[in-house]
């Protein structure tokens, strides 16, 4: 039946077609006529439900019967993007050719006769859930001069700041960001991903690219300030013209890894998930918003790390209203808190903060860390489907 009736209006499209042809042509017919064009409305796009995996709070890397058993976690929950640690702690967690003659590390330590990242690739896809590579520590070269290798190393890779010292925020110790051998070095290690994985997409953190604003006072950085604007480099570290001179750079950087992993693969992603907006530009010199504008990524996750609705709300309201225009609301994904530490957000607070993501127009979320899935099973089993 269902044959029958599908050919019987197709022949009745058919004449009709063939009848509004010959009215248009009489005199020649409908060999030249031009076949209509039908109007299809685009597919709507999979809505982004996203995780982050890390190397430390988690033990999902440090096995591939782990692996397994977080990527089907992942697939009954319904996410379908894994963002997965590739650069932290002044490792990388893949066999790195340019750590290894760089800086004599081939690979994270507790990862040594593996490829997690491979190993996630390759789990995931059958799943088909994509994979982002997650530089997570950007430009940061370690956390309390914990394999400080880097600096050790390279020396004159450290920011300083004002009074000489290496810049150092929450722990973290920064190579300068605007040094053209550390941005030289970082497009290389994002290239080496790109061109040796096949992975879906990349992620810069709150750390890439990105600056404590302490940072900058080294004697090159300073010089170039100075040629290009005609002025002293301030003292004061928030000053107005100081910061925006740093931001630009950081974003002119962003254009460049952009360009970099859309010739290598044009498919690919490039995603960024900063701190929010003004605190980004104010202590890490991120202007996302600029990079959203100029077209330099693809996604943008805004860290709306909040532990109760009006707070949330608050922050996402400012991206929808002021940040972002109404056309590029598709490419924000706001990053949700889910665990860290002990905290595990409550399931009616995800609840929420979900319906605001959705009523604020955006495609997805992605949940900040995969272990908090663990603690809310349920929620995460019903909330997808």
């Amino acid at each position: 039946m269902f044959k029958h009736s599908t050919l019987s209006l197709g022949m009745k499209i058919y004449s009709l077609l063939l009848a509004a042809c010959l009215l248009a042509f009489p005199l020649f017919g409908c060999k030249n006529a031009t076949t209509p064009t039908l109007s299809v409305p685009p597919a709507s796009p999979v809505p982004i439900r996203g995780v982050w995996l890390p190397a430390s709070d988690s033990d999902a890397l440090f096995s591939r019967d782990n692996i397994r058993r977080m990527v089907d976690d992942c697939a009954r929950y319904g996410i379908n993007h894994l963002f997965v640690v590739t650069w932290t702690g002044g490792f990388t967690q893949y066999p790195s050719a340019l750590m290894q003659r760089t800086f004599g590390k081939l690979i994270d330590p507790r990862f040594a006769g593996r490829d997690p990242l491979q190993e996630v690739i390759e789990e995931a896809h059958k799943r088909n859930i994509k994979v982002y590579a997650w530089f997570e520590f950007g430009f940061a070269a370690d956390y309390s001069g914990t394999n400080a290798h880097i600096l050790t190393q390279k020396p004159d890779w450290a920011a300083r700041s004002a009074d000489g010292s290496i810049t150092t925020k929450n722990g973290f110790r920064w190579m300068n960001a605007l040094n053209p051998a550390v941005q030289s070095f970082m497009l290389d290690l994002v290239n080496e991903v790109v061109s040796r994985y096949d992975v879906d997409g990349i992620q810069g953190d709150d750390r890439l690219p990105a600056m404590p604003t302490e940072g900058g006072y080294d004697a090159d950085t300073k010089a170039r300030y100075t040629q290009e604007t005609g002025n002293t480099v301030p003292t004061n570290a928030q000053d107005a013209a100081w910061v925006a001179w740093r931001a630009n750079q950081l974003t002119d950087f962003l254009r460049r890894l952009t360009a970099l992993v859309k010739r290598t693969k044009p498919s690919c992603q490039v995603s960024s998930a900063p701190s929010v907006y003004p605190f980004s530009l104010t202590n890490y010199l991120q202007d996302w918003p600029a990079w959203v504008k100029n077209g330099s990524v693809d996604m943008v996750a805004p860290q709306i790390y909040r532990r109760d609705l009006t707070a949330y709300q608050n922050e996402l309201n400012k991206i929808v209203n002021t940040q972002v225009s109404a056309a590029q609301k598709s490419l924000v994904v706001p990053g949700m808190l889910l665990k860290v530490g002990s905290y595990v957000a409550p399931d009616s607070l995800l609840r929420q903060q979900i319906g605001a993501n959705r009523a604020a127009g955006l495609p997805g979320e992605i949940f900040f860390h995969y272990e908090g899935t663990r603690s809310r099973t349920s929620f995460f089993e019903a909330i997808y489907k």
